[in-house]
């Protein structure tokens, strides 16, 4: 009989670390998708607050408490990553299974992603808790700002492995760069 093993996406392939960046998984206990019924969002946001501590976020934003996070996801939709979460009044799916969370960070790693994505990430225009739906390489991606130094990268499960060799390669790039 076949014995199954879960594996996590970037099982195998993380941690790198490469001069003064830092590549990881994280892996969040829920990935929810929540999409709030037309004249709902205020109810759906103070469910949510009730049963997972955030409330449901603005457009490119994150709302976090408590090892939970509410992360814009497009107009209208969120994700929920930590506890899982099923609001009345909205659409919503467990999307756990199809995203890898990347975590990069490190006094290069705003350099690193600079190489890959078209996002002007200097503070001021995308600071702490501010997230978007933008291009990491050739690759669809949801990039938010945990802390100064510090980004939250999800990518398709499937391109867990192209996504970390694409960032592995940027940190490569930019630790040969500071050696110049």
């Amino acid at each position: 009989m076949a014995r199954l093993v879960a594996i996590t996406p970037a099982a195998g392939l993380v941690p790198v670390e490469t001069g003064t960046a830092r590549l990881d998984e994280v892996m969040p206990a829920a990935i929810t998708w929540v999409a709030p019924l037309k004249g709902r969002e205020r109810a759906v946001s103070t469910a949510l607050k009730s049963t997972v501590g955030v409330t449901f976020p603005k457009p490119g934003r994150t709302s976090s408490a408590k090892g939970a996070t509410a992360q814009w996801f497009g107009p209208g939709q969120a994700l929920i990553l930590g506890p899982a979460a099923a609001p009345e009044n909205a659409a919503v799916a467990d999307q756990s299974d199809a995203w890898v969370v990347l975590r990069l960070e490190g006094e290069a790693s705003r350099d690193v992603l600079a190489r890959l994505t078209p996002l002007d990430l200097r503070e001021i225009a995308f600071p702490k808790a501010r997230t978007a739906r933008t291009l990491l390489g050739h690759m669809t991606a949801c990039l938010t700002r945990i802390e100064k130094n510090s980004y939250e990268i999800m990518v398709f499960r499937s391109m867990a492995a192209t996504a970390i060799h694409e960032l592995t390669r940027a940190m490569k790039h930019i630790e040969a760069r500071a050696r110049l």
